[in-house]
Formats: structure tokens, C-alpha cells, sequence
């Protein structure tokens, strides 16, 4: 059989230089005002955790996981009111948990890749002071495909000192079910649909309070409807050798609320402060602090430490290697979904003149430049002995 995906992403990755090249070289004067640059960043990150509770082994076992990606956003200003974006991304990714679906060592769910690409187009109107926009895309791996809509629109007061900002996603998912080796016989194992649906609606309103002060409330509705368990999830029953699949309901609804504050304290000094508030259908209830500290060590340079901490409650649903009972309608031994608390803290730096990092001349006569680099290294620890740490860097360019 063919393996189509390397031919998928290739494509999915090369659309956007695509995009870009055919707006470089035809007759664009209809399309956009060749004054206006169009930016393109480029980012890389790497991933990497270790862990003892691995669901696809019922809560015990391996977690080790290690991730690379890599990301392009084009954003190409079609006039001074009307910007066409696209992004695409490619991750490729090893891990020892979900090796362990098939029972010998070394299995072809040890690794995979993944694809995104997503298009995009804004349009402000001629008083600048209202946006809408609209998006689509859609996400490639082996065990699954998605696809999603979404709609924005945002209102700027006349003083410009406040915003109201509307969003309306859909997301629609197919899996390729894949059982665990031992459980693929008939009869052991089923899910009761193989789609899985998500709808997503927020509201955010920001607002300047003084020269010094600014903040934001947010809120978001999350429904999601279909395969909410994951089918290579084992659950080890008290008193039973042979495991089930995960079982969760078909239905989840999230409500999560945040609150951002910006003081900007000193010139060379800003405090961003956020929490999170958030409870699903589930029986989660989660709290979410963070803070993050932008110093500038020069007119271009600055450095920003971060934390972040994490807790929630157990869902009703989990419990840990065996230690769910027969009769249980719904169980899992996720450890995403058990209580714990998490850190999170890091370091990045950014480098950003005004003038660029260095400018060149293209071949069409314009000027080219790098205009900043973002680097940022972070460290992840969780109650249940996750760890993790990712480093990711961001080359800006503009054309």
C-alpha cells in the first residue's frame, strides 16, 4: 500500500511559500499595494517529557515522549484594511507509551507525524475601528484526520480604549480506532461512533484603564459531541486480568473564564498577570495563575522569566491501575484528568530593532529584513511525576 501521508504534508507545507511566490510574481497591482510588507515567521520547538502513569497502559508505565515541529505563518496585507494569513506546521514525534498499544517492542505507533494548515481572512473596516474575519484548516495524522471553521468579529470604542472581541469555532474529527493488541478479538472492545464534533464560542472584552494599566476578561462555551475516550486507553479492574478500552461520555461541556492584567510598572519593566478559572461536565474544577516579566536590557533586547501553576480536581470518571470497580458505567486512568498541580517556568529572550536585524536587497527591488528572534526555554513539573521541558525559537522576517 502507498503511504500517502509524506506526500500530504509535503503539500500542506509547501502552499504557503506557494501563496507567497504567486503574489510576488504576477500582476498584483489589483491585489495589494506593493509598499505593504508581508511578514513570515518561522518557529521550531522542541519537546520532551518522561512520566511513570501512562494511560495506554492503564496508569502505569513508561511516558517518555519527545516531539519536534516546525511552523510558518505568511501574512500578506492584500490593501491597508484586508490581510490574507496561513500557516502551516509539521511535528514528528517518538514515544514509548503508545508503543506499548501492540504488546512487542518497537511497534509502528512508536512514532508519527502530523500536519496542519490553516488560511485566513481579515478585513477591517474603513473607520479601523471594527474587524471580522474568517478561517478554515485542517490537521493530518495517522490515527486521525480533523478539520474546522471559524468565524471572528471585533468592535473598537471610538476613544480606541476598549474591545470587544467575538469568536466562533467548529471542529469535526474522524479516528482511525485502533484498539490494544490484546483486546482486538471480537467482542472484547467497541466505540459507539468513530467522529467526534466541537464547537467553541468566546467573548473577550479589553480595556486601557490608565497609561499604566491594562486588562481583559474572557469567557468561552465549549461543547464537544462523539469519541471522547481514546480507544488504545487501557482500565485495569480491581480483581480482573484483562483490561477495557477507556469509556467516557459522548458529551463534554467546558466553561472556562480568565482575567488579564498588564501594568506596565516601569520603562524597562511590565508585569503580565493572568488566572483561569475552569470546570467542565466531567467534575473537573481547575485554577490557572500565571505571571510573566518582560525586562528590557536595552532599546531592542529584553529577557522575560515566567511561572505558571496549575491545580485541579479529579474528574469522577478516573481512578488509578486497578482500582476501578466492574460495575463503573464510565472510567478512565488518565492521569490528565486526575487532581494534581503543575509548574511551569521558564526563561525567554527577544532580540527586535526597529530597523531590523539585517536588511538585504530582493530580487524585485524591495528590501527584505530579519526583523526579530524570539528564543524561550521552559521547564514543566506535575504532582504525579510528569516532567517536561520544550525550547522553541522564532525567526521574523518581513518582504
Amino acid at each position: 500500500m502507498i503511504n500517502y501521508k509524506p506526500f500530504l504534508l509535503a503539500i500542506l507545507l509547501s502552499l504557503p511559500c506557494w501563496l507567497f511566490s504567486q503574489t510576488e510574481t504576477k500582476d498584483t497591482t489589483r491585489l495589494f499595494k506593493p509598499d505593504l510588507p508581508v511578514d513570515v515567521n518561522f518557529l521550531f520547538n522542541y519537546y520532551e517529557q518522561d512520566g511513570i502513569h501512562s494511560a495506554v497502559t492503564g496508569g502505569e508505565g513508561t511516558e517518555e515522549l519527545t516531539d519536534f515541529s516546525a511552523k510558518i505563518v505568511v501574512n500578506v496585507p492584500l490593501d491597508t484594511l484586508t490581510v490574507l494569513h496561513t500557516t502551516a506546521s509539521i511535528n514528528h514525534y517518538t514515544s514509548a507509551s503508545t508503543d506499548k498499544i501492540d504488546t512487542y517492542v518497537s511497534s509502528a505507533s512508536r512514532q508519527d507525524s502530523r500536519g496542519v494548515f490553516i488560511l485566513g481572512y481579515d478585513k477591517k473596516r474603513l473607520n479601523g475601528r471594527q474587524t471580522w474575519g474568517l478561517s478554515g484548516g485542517g490537521s493530518l495524522e495517522s490515527d486521525y484526520i480533523s478539520y474546522f471553521v471559524s468565524g471572528k468579529w471585533a468592535q473598537i470604542s471610538k476613544d480606541g480604549n476598549q474591545e470587544l472581541a467575538l469568536q466562533a469555532q467548529a471542529f469535526f474529527d474522524t479516528w482511525v480506532v485502533i484498539f490494544p493488541e490484546e483486546l482486538r478479538a471480537p467482542g472484547l472492545a467497541s466505540v459507539p461512533t468513530d467522529k467526534r464534533k466541537s464547537f467553541n464560542l468566546s467573548a473577550t472584552w479589553s480595556t486601557v484603564i490608565n497609561t499604566r494599566l491594562q486588562a481583559s476578561l474572557s469567557g468561552e462555551f465549549v461543547l464537544q459531541q462523539g469519541l471522547l475516550s481514546t480507544p488504545f486507553h487501557r482500565v485495569y479492574f480491581t480483581g480482573e486480568t484483562l483490561p477495557k478500552i477507556e469509556k467516557l461520555p459522548t458529551i463534554r461541556i467546558k466553561y472556562p473564564l480568565g482575567m488579564r492584567v498588564n501594568y506596565y510598572a516601569f520603562d524597562f519593566l511590565i508585569l503580565r498577570l493572568y488566572y483561569r478559572f475552569y470546570y467542565d461536565s466531567f467534575q473537573i474544577l481547575a485554577h490557572t495563575t500565571s505571571i510573566e516579566t518582560p525586562f528590557k536590557l536595552g532599546p531592542f533586547f529584553s529577557i522575560y522569566p515566567f511561572y505558571r501553576f496549575h491545580h485541579q480536581s479529579a474528574s469522577t470518571y478516573f481512578a488509578p491501575f486497578k482500582e476501578h470497580s466492574t460495575g463503573e458505567e464510565f472510567y478512565t486512568s488518565d492521569y490528565d484528568l486526575s487532581g494534581f498541580y503543575s509548574q511551569k517556568y521558564g526563561m525567554g529572550l527577544s532580540l527586535s530593532p526597529i530597523y531590523g536585524i539585517f536588511r538585504y536587497r530582493q530580487n524585485n527591488g524591495r528590501t527584505g529584513m530579519l526583523k526579530s528572534i524570539d528564543l524561550r526555554y521552559s521547564n514543566y513539573l506535575r504532582s504525579d511525576g510528569l516532567k517536561a521541558s520544550a525550547i522553541s525559537l522564532d525567526f521574523g522576517f518581513s518582504f
